[in-house]
């Protein structure tokens, strides 16, 4: 088994975000670093990045 299946779904799905998300919906600033940090709250999943540019907030919440 690869590193890459062993990993949590939430994480996958970090990755997918710091690979895909890159572009800030404020003020167009792409961010190569990626940095998306993920918190769980019983029954809620949340994914957040802070631009490092204007430091707007990107929030995805996945209900489970």
């Amino acid at each position: 088994m690869s590193a890459q299946q062993r990993r949590f779904p939430f994480d996958r799905l970090r990755q997918k975000f710091d690979e895909t998300e890159r572009r800030c919906r404020q003020c167009g600033f792409v961010d190569d670093d990626g940095g998306w940090r993920v918190r769980t709250s019983g029954d809620r999943v949340t994914y957040q990045h802070v631009c490092p540019s204007c430091d707007a907030i990107e929030t995805r919440e996945l209900r489970l």
